[in-house]
């Protein structure tokens, strides 16, 4: 039971800290075009020096989401594998049960910060994008003003 109990925490543990890994965003989720009467080639260049700029100015701040993710999924996992022992414990329960729900439980938690990373890290790499495209000349997409209708 106990040799079980510890192969299922490797792995959580294991799972968990994966899933915490950050990946540098592919590319930018804006349109930008190119101004008028711009060659594509040129813009083509822009847009290579722009992503490069963008994955430049968010690589940091990747690095410091995967140490931040990969911390709370650890401690997560920990707390939520000593309250589950405890809960488990007092219950009357199998400690290992309870340990192994508050594995689970911690897992939930530290993929769930990792997702809220990723999507700032995505963001900000875009703003990063949209900047050098604008300062080298190209158009940006115009955010779509909302028309609100009342109705009485």
């Amino acid at each position: 039971m106990r040799i079980k109990f510890y192969i299922t925490t490797a792995v959580v543990s294991c799972a968990t800290i994966l899933s915490g890994c950050q990946t540098m965003p592919s590319g930018p989720n804006v349109a930008v075009m190119p101004a008028p009467g711009k060659p594509f080639d040129l813009f083509q260049q822009e847009d290579q020096q722009c992503r490069n700029f963008a994955a430049n100015s968010v690589g940091p701040a990747a690095q410091a989401a995967n140490d931040s993710a990969v911390g709370a999924a650890v401690i997560g996992t920990a707390l939520g594998a000593a309250v589950g022992a405890i809960g488990g414990r007092g219950h009357g329960r199998a400690v290992g049960t309870g340990a192994a729900v508050g594995l689970a439980g911690g897992s939930l938690f530290g993929g769930s910060y990792a997702q809220d990373a990723s999507y700032s890290l995505q963001r900000r790499y875009d703003i990063a994008y949209e900047q050098c495209m604008y300062s080298n000349g190209n158009q940006l997409p115009q955010p779509q003003q909302q028309r609100v209708i009342y109705r009485y």
